[in-house]
This record gives C-alpha cells, sequence and structure tokens, in this order.
C-alpha cells in the first residue's frame, strides 16, 4: 500500500504564508487532525465549503471573504488534502468521506443552510444530503463531479488512478515534476487561467507526495455510478454553476443532470474553467447569494 502519510504538507513551512492564515485551526474530529477555515460571526447561517480533488482551503481564498458578511463560513482541507490527516485505506471512498466531513460538521456545531462544493467535494456533499448526513435548504455544485465519465474513461479514469495509487513511486515522481510550468500547464488544462499566487500554491501541495498521494487515493476509490443512480431522489434545492470552458468536466454534462434533477438550476458563466470560482470569485459569490436570498 502506498505511504500516504510520506512528505506531508506542512503546516510552518507550507503554510507560512497561507491565504487567510489568521482563519485557520486544527481541530480532532472523526478519527483524524483536520485544518480547516472560518470566516463571519458564529451566530450566522452556516455554509460549507468543499474543495475538489487535489486542492486544499486556499481554492476559497477569494470565494469565502465575500460569503463571511452573509454566512458563518467552514471550509476544510479534506482528508488527505493540504493540512488535513488522511483516511485510512478501507475508509477512502465517497461514503467514507461522506462520513468523515459529517464527524467534522458535528463536531464543530454546523448545520449548514448553504453547502458549496467545487468538483468532487459537491459529490460529497451530494451523498451527504442525499444520506440526511445535512439537509442544507441549498446545495451549490461548482462544476460538480457528479456523474460518471463519458463513455470508456468511466472505467479507465478510476482504474488508472487506483494503479498509480497503488504504486509507491508514482507520489514522488509526481512532486519531483511539480515545477511551476508542469503545474502551469495542469491548470490551463482545465481550462481555467491563475494568477501567480493560485499557480504556486498548487505547485506547493503538488510537491508533496502526502498531498499526491490523497489526491490519487481519493480517485482511485469514487464510486460515481452509485452516486449517479441515486441522484434522482436529490431533493434538495440544487444550484449547478458551470464554466463554460471546463476542459475537466464537459459542461453538456450539466444540462443533462439539470433536468434529472427533482429541484435544480443552472447557472452557465460563459468563459471561465473549472476553477471558475478561483478566477473569478466576486461573480460566483453574487450568485450563490441570490440563490441562497431565494430561500430565506
Amino acid at each position: 500500500m502506498p505511504i500516504l502519510n510520506d512528505d506531508r504538507p506542512d503546516w510552518e513551512r507550507d503554510g507560512r504564508d497561507w491565504p487567510h492564515r489568521e482563519a485557520s485551526r486544527f481541530v480532532e474530529a472523526a478519527g483524524l487532525r483536520w485544518h480547516i477555515q472560518e470566516f463571519g460571526a458564529p451566530e450566522k447561517p452556516g455554509l460549507l465549503l468543499l474543495h475538489g480533488t487535489g486542492a486544499a482551503t486556499h481554492s476559497w481564498r477569494g470565494l469565502a471573504p465575500q460569503l463571511a458578511g452573509q454566512f458563518r463560513v467552514v471550509a476544510p482541507d479534506l482528508p488527505g488534502h493540504g493540512f488535513t490527516d488522511p483516511l485510512p485505506p478501507r475508509r477512502l471512498s465517497l461514503p467514507g468521506m461522506a462520513d468523515a466531513v459529517t464527524g467534522l460538521a458535528q463536531h464543530l456545531g454546523l448545520n449548514p443552510t448553504v453547502a458549496v462544493g467545487h468538483s468532487a467535494g459537491a459529490a460529497i456533499l451530494a451523498r451527504m444530503c442525499l444520506d440526511r448526513r445535512i439537509a442544507p435548504g441549498l446545495l451549490v455544485a461548482l462544476n460538480g463531479a457528479l456523474t460518471p465519465f463519458p463513455g470508456a474513461a468511466s472505467f479507465l479514469f478510476p482504474s488508472l488512478a487506483r494503479v498509480l495509487f497503488l504504486n509507491p513511486v508514482t507520489p514522488r515522481i509526481f512532486a519531483w515534476s511539480a515545477d511551476r510550468p508542469a503545474v502551469r500547464r495542469l491548470i490551463d488544462g482545465t481550462g481555467s487561467r491563475l494568477d501567480a499566487q493560485g499557480l504556486d500554491l498548487y505547485r506547493r501541495l503538488f510537491c508533496r507526495t502526502g498531498h499526491v498521494s490523497g489526491a490519487l487515493g481519493m480517485m482511485a476509490n469514487w464510486d460515481l455510478p452509485a452516486l449517479d443512480r441515486d441522484l434522482s431522489r436529490l431533493d434538495t434545492r440544487t444550484l449547478l454553476i458551470v464554466g463554460g470552458a471546463d476542459k475537466a468536466i464537459r459542461p453538456d454534462t450539466a444540462f443533462v443532470l439539470r433536468d434529472r434533477l427533482p429541484n435544480a438550476r443552472l447557472e452557465l458563466l460563459r468563459g471561465l474553467g473549472h476553477l471558475a470560482h478561483e478566477e473569478a470569485p466576486e461573480r460566483v459569490a453574487e450568485i450563490i447569494q441570490a440563490e441562497a436570498a431565494a430561500i430565506a
């Protein structure tokens, strides 16, 4: 098995100038030590932010403060990502990840009125809603990875990730090759364009084999077909925010999904990619705030 704890990002080294470091703290919940960031007054309605595969709380550096005026915003690093402990192999799955995040939310006394997830983070939140672990008035999926990849990719990608995950050399090779040009090519491949700070933060994480192992393990144990079968039962009001230039998840899949969900609306952001919330946080915040106001 891969060494999931090998060369994990270090808070004093890699987090020395982490965005909104003053909002960070570490908590013990669900058998893990979590890095979380909190914004806004504790008496405000709760909003839970879950980043996607390979990211961390830095992904919300522009969006979270925009939402803090209206909500108590809680953003954790997911297990195995950033500065949060990895899950043991037996819990490394979509339900296992949902269970861990549920334990964290309960520990924090957070009953989110709004739940916002990017990519795989949206899948975790959808699973939590389906299993009645949370009951938000609004679920927001930012370029959500909620359905299997089309065609053979639905089988190939998880299998490939599993092979790479089980090879302890893979994260080291990836980390050694994660220089600035390589990270820029990776981010550009999602259809997004990030500033120098954003690229540096991703590079900082991708240089750590523990973080790479966490991302690979998450992909290797993802069962989107099972989630897909249950989505017709997702009665939570859902907002699908889709970057029209997303190259990681085809935008047209969101239109098909919208028509399958009992209570969903779609907002298309033309010209933005998979990391639309990092490219245009103010615009994304306005959309979320307007939708949340409609359920108040």
